[in-house]
C-alpha cells in the first residue's frame, strides 16, 4: 500500500491568502449591509448595538465550546458566526454615522503596533513578563486611567473576573509571596464560613455516603444571615480562583471543564435507566451512584479525573 504523503507543516507567521480573503471579505460585507438595508430582513434593520449584546455573547460561548469540543468544522462555523456580530455592529455603526469597520480595523491595527515596540520598534525584551508589563505600562498611558481595574470588562463571569483582578492587584506587588500560603487562607475562609453556619463553629465529621437517609427540610435562615453565608461562600470561591491563577489554570475554563464531566456522566445515568425503562428521578441514589461510578470508569480519561 502506498502511503499517503505527509501534509506540508503550515509556516507561522503568514498572513491570509489576499486573492482569496478579499473577495470573500468583500462578499460577506455586502451581504450584510443588504440585510439593513430598507429592502433587506426586518429583524437585522431594527438591531441596534444594545439588543445585538446578548447574540455576541452567546456566539462567544457556542465558540468556546466549539474549541473545547476538538472539531475544526465547528470552530470554523462558530468563528464566522463571531465575525458576524462583528461585521453588523460595523455595520450598525455606520448606518448611524457614528463609525464603520474600516475604523475598527485601523484602530486594531494601530494599537497592536503601539503595544509592540519589541517587534515594530528598538525596545527589547527578554521574556513574555516583560511584554506584559510593557503591555500593562502602555495601555495605562494610553488610557490614562485612575485604577489597574479601570477597563475590566463588570460583565465577566465572576470566577474568570476574580481571577483577573487578582492578577491585576499581583502585577504591581499585592499577592501572598508564596502560591501555599493561599491554603492557609482558604481554611481561614472556610472556617469563617462554618462560623456562621453551625453553633458551634465546626464542621460535622460527615463522611460522604449515599446509602444513608436524606436529611429532612431545612429551616430558611434569616436575611442578614442569609447575606453572611453567602460573603463567606464568594471569600472561598475568589480564594480557590487565586489558587487557580497561581498554578497557571484558567478558573472558568476549569469549571466549565468539571460541568461539563459532570453532565456527560449524569447524561450516563440516564441512558442507563432509559434503556430499563425509568426515569432518573425513579432510581435510587445508590443506583444513581452505581451507575455515575461505571460511567466514570468507562470514560478515557487521565489518573485521578
Amino acid at each position: 500500500m502506498t502511503e499517503k504523503p505527509d501534509a506540508p507543516v503550515p509556516e507561522p507567521g503568514l498572513p491570509p491568502d489576499f486573492d482569496r480573503l478579499l473577495p470573500a471579505m468583500r462578499e460577506l460585507c455586502t451581504v450584510i449591509a443588504r440585510l439593513r438595508s430598507p429592502t433587506g430582513c426586518p429583524w437585522d434593520r431594527e438591531q441596534t448595538l444594545e439588543t445585538i449584546k446578548p447574540h455576541t455573547l452567546e456566539e462567544t460561548y457556542e465558540l468556546l465550546e466549539a474549541i473545547d469540543s476538538g472539531d475544526d468544522n465547528a470552530i470554523v462555523e462558530e468563528l464566522g458566526d463571531v465575525l458576524l456580530q462583528v461585521v453588523l455592529d460595523c455595520q450598525i455603526g455606520a448606518d448611524e454615522g457614528r463609525f464603520d469597520l474600516t475604523d475598527v480595523v485601523g484602530g486594531l491595527t494601530g494599537k497592536l503596533i503601539e503595544r509592540h515596540p519589541h517587534v515594530f520598534g528598538e525596545v527589547e525584551v527578554s521574556s513574555a513578563a516583560e511584554v506584559t508589563k510593557n503591555w500593562d505600562r502602555i495601555k495605562q498611558n494610553e488610557k490614562q486611567r485612575d485604577s489597574i481595574f479601570d477597563g475590566l470588562p463588570a460583565d465577566l463571569p465572576a470566577l474568570a473576573r476574580a481571577a483577573r483582578i487578582a492578577d491585576k492587584a499581583a502585577r504591581k506587588g499585592y499577592d501572598f509571596p508564596l502560591r501555599t500560603m493561599l491554603f492557609d487562607k482558604l481554611r481561614e475562609e472556610i472556617d469563617e464560613l462554618a462560623a456562621e453556619l453551625f453553633e458551634d463553629g465546626r464542621i460535622p465529621d460527615t463522611p460522604a455516603a449515599v446509602d444513608v437517609p436524606h436529611e429532612g427540610p431545612q429551616s430558611k435562615l434569616d436575611e442578614q444571615r442569609q447575606e453572611r453565608i453567602a460573603g463567606e461562600i464568594g471569600d472561598i470561591l475568589f480564594v480557590v480562583a487565586n489558587i487557580a491563577r497561581r498554578w497557571h489554570v484558567n478558573p472558568e475554563e476549569a469549571l466549565r471543564g468539571s460541568n461539563r464531566k459532570f453532565e456527560r456522566r449524569v447524561r450516563f445515568i440516564e441512558r442507563a435507566l432509559k434503556e430499563q425503562g425509568r426515569e432518573l428521578g425513579a432510581a435510587s441514589l445508590v443506583e444513581m451512584e452505581d451507575l455515575y461510578q461505571q460511567g466514570k470508569r468507562g470514560e478515557k480519561q487521565p489518573p485521578n479525573a
